[in-house]
């Protein structure tokens, strides 16, 4: 079978709270919303994968990974699947600073996220544990030739990749917002890495601020 794991779009900033959720268009604990150029990005996502025969469509509990898999779900006519284990790391704390702010607005932070690393609170083990049990058991759900779409995080498709290919790193590859990332999986388990972060469908839709990274 298939996985194709997508990066949500890019999201509004908020810094936490029941307050600041609401303010960015979001629940509290489930994060922001999505921006208007967010919202362009996802509809990207459904006409590049127009031409793919889907199984199903599976989404992080975050709300901005679910307003990303909307219009593929509408233009499927097909739900979208919560699956708790696709949430990142940092899941319920409701807070989200686009990375072009993050140099100015969390320095340290931002340092961590240039060495590959994730948040010192972080229990790595544990997350990419629950990242590949989740992914695991969704393959199993689609044996054969089925193909099935994620819409998750960037740190999420991370520690996935990273347990993958044998990575140190938590954070070793920059995922744009939308990035398509494909993994196959033979009727035996073997996965393999096809493409990591294919972006041609919102290259011209991305913040020109550089809104790439390996976390959130």
């Amino acid at each position: 079978m298939r996985l194709i794991l997508v990066r949500h779009a890019l999201p509004n900033r908020a810094l936490g709270g029941v307050a600041a959720a609401r303010e960015a268009g979001g629940e509290p604990g489930a994060g922001p919303a999505l921006t208007e150029l967010g919202h362009r990005q996802a509809a990207r996502v459904a006409e590049a994968l127009a031409g793919e025969p889907l199984a199903a469509l599976y989404t992080s509990p975050l709300l901005r990974a679910r307003q990303t898999g909307e219009p593929l779900a509408r233009a499927r006519e097909m739900a979208l699947v919560t699956v708790p284990g696709l949430a990142e790391y940092d899941a319920g704390e409701g807070h989200y600073i686009p990375v072009h702010e993050m140099p100015q607005a969390d320095p340290a932070a931002w340092q961590r996220m240039l060495d590959g690393q994730l948040p010192e609170y972080v229990d790595v083990a544990a997350f990419r544990t629950r990242v590949e049990r989740a992914l695991t058991d969704i393959a199993d759900a689609h044996p054969g030739t089925e193909t099935v779409v994620c819409f998750a995080h960037a740190g999420t498709i991370n520690v996935y990749l990273a347990a993958l290919l044998g990575l140190d790193r938590p954070l070793t590859f920059p995922l744009d917002y939308t990035g398509i990332t494909r993994v196959s999986v033979s009727r035996g388990g073997r996965r393999s890495v096809r493409t990591v972060n294919e972006l041609a469908h919102v290259a011209d839709l991305l913040d020109p601020a550089g809104v790439r990274t390996g976390d959130n």
